[in-house]
Parts: C-alpha cells; structure tokens; sequence
C-alpha cells in the first residue's frame, strides 16, 4: 500500500507489481536545471530513451500535493509552466504535500520516492556533493545515496562542485562508485577528473550483478554508476574549469548560494560556453537513461531481490 499523497500511473503500478523493469527519472532537470524549451524535450527524449530499451519510465514530481509517481505529457507541460515551481529534496517533502505545492524532485527526493514505491533503478545528470564555495554545503544527495538502496545512473557529480572531496564523503558513507566502461570519475561535462573509481563494470548484466551481491551481503546504499559523458558532445576538463572558476566567482560576488546556487552556475556555464555545456548536458542526460534502461531490464529478469 501507498500513502494517500502517492499517486502512480496505472501501467507503471502494475509494473512494479509484477516485477517488471521501470526507471525513476528526476524533475528538478525540468524545473530548475535546463531552459525552456529544452527542459520539456529533454524530458519527452528521456524517457523515449527508456521505453526504446524495453523498460517503463518514471518521471517523479509533485503537482498540487500529490506525489506523482508517472506524468503524462500534460503533466510535463504543466511542470515547465509553473511560475516559481519548488525545488523539494528529501526534507521538502512534506511541506510540498501539506502545502499542495507544485514543484520538481531532486536527486535525493527522488530517490526517497522510488524506493518507497518499489523502484530500484533511478537515471539523472550528475549528483550534487560538497561544493566549492563552502566545504560545509554538503548536498544532502550523498546522505541518501547512503542509505538508499538503488542503482544510480549518473555522468558523475556536477562538474561545478568539490569532486575529490565529494568522492571522500562517498567513501566515508560507503557507497561504491562504479565507472561504467571507465577507471576514472567522470566530471559531467568532461570525461576525465584524474580521480579514480572503486569498481569498474562493462555491461549491464555486470553492474545488476553488482547491485544484487551489494544488497544481498547487507549493505543498505545505494550504487552510484558513473557513466560518461558521450565523446562527441564532451568538453576537455581544461576548458570548462577556467569558466567554472568564473561563474563560482560571480555567484559568489552576487551572494547567491544555497538551493539557488546550481541552477545559477549551470545557466552561467551555458552562457560562457557558448551553449556547449548544455549541449553536453542533454547529451548524457540521454545516455544515462539509456543505461538504466538496460540495468533495470537485467535486473528484472534476473533473480528477485530480497526485500532491503
């Protein structure tokens, strides 16, 4: 049984029931991250991308109080039509119901709500982590990468963030960061950071595999799969840092920080870039769908998980 607040598409219930293979996808990228009309195609292109490898997508958000486990395209257009949407993390949540709030979910609100209905697969961009600003504003994706068990499909952390001490709070919560058809931690835009993995895994079979023998020896967090960005839209790590250091630099004289300060940088990085880290943006936005696709599908019609 569901909370009264959840509401689930009828062909994504069924299934979950039956063990069918269903990908959570994300809805701050709608709502705060990309510009319309990118955002609305983006998120259409998303999940095509899942259905074209045999697997149901999620799309997570909240329209008036109501936890939405599902959107149809109408949904979608409302979404990107709502003026001053919330962004509603893991401690929003409650607030957005009693409130009948409209508003995305981000990485770690989405993965509170898959879990809690039974998904075990969840796409999205890049995890937020320790940001450079402040070693103290501390995402609280990585508190729910720790005690969520799902697989995770990522390009890495945002690129506008900490990395190496991001990946020291990932292995201090000890949830295992595997490289998917890489050694080295993507840095979303780029697909080198010159800081290491725990795991490396080449097929999706391989990281279900992964996932079961993680869950199945006790552990409760997540698995983080760092997937990287495709070559042809990647930008080299020594052209996009000199920007980053530029749009951090005029958040920071501009006093914006907090909830405000990731879809600040990400729309300054566009800006200074020319439109070629959205370009990378939506590029790897498709292709970790693509790849949740294919681990949620080796994952159905593998063994059954125990319950976690």
């Amino acid at each position: 049984m569901f909370p009264s607040s959840f509401a689930l598409l009828p062909h994504i219930r069924q299934a979950l029931q039956g063990g069918g293979a269903v990908v959570a996808l994300e809805s701050t990228v709608i709502t705060h991250g990309l510009p319309y009309p990118d955002n609305l195609q983006l998120a259409r292109e998303m999940e095509d991308e899942v259905r074209q490898h045999a697997a149901l997508p999620a799309t997570i958000a909240v329209l008036d109080g109501r936890v939405r486990v599902g959107l149809e395209d109408a949904d979608l257009e409302r979404l990107v039509s709502t003026p001053q949407p919330r962004k509603i993390s893991r401690r929003d949540l409650a607030a957005a119901i009693v409130q009948k709030a409209t508003g995305g979910t981000t990485v770690a609100g989405t993965m509170h709500i898959a879990h809690r209905v039974g998904i075990r697969v969840f796409a999205t961009g890049g995890i937020g982590g320790v940001h450079r600003e402040s070693p103290f504003d501390v995402s609280a994706d990585l508190h729910a990468l720790a005690d969520t068990p799902m697989v995770v499909v990522c390009a890495g952390a945002k690129a506008i963030l900490d990395l190496p001490a991001t990946l020291e709070v990932l292995e201090t919560l000890s949830v295992p960061v595997v490289g998917y058809r890489t050694d080295e931690f993507p840095a979303f835009y780029s697909r080198e950071s010159g800081l290491g993995v725990s795991a490396r895994l080449d097929a999706p079979e391989e990281v279900a595999a992964f996932a079961r023998a993680h869950w199945g020896a006790g552990a409760r967090s997540a698995v983080l799969v760092v997937n990287p960005v495709p070559v042809a839209e990647s930008i080299p790590r020594s052209e996009i840092e000199p920007l980053i250091v530029q749009a951090s630099r005029q958040a920071q004289e501009a006093g914006i920080h907090g909830q405000a300060l990731t879809p600040f940088l990400l729309q300054r990085l566009n800006e200074l870039s020319g439109g070629r880290s959205l370009r990378a943006n939506l590029s790897l936005l498709r292709n970790n769908a693509r790849l949740a696709a294919q681990v949620a599908r080796a994952l159905a019609t593998g063994k059954r998980l125990r319950d976690v």
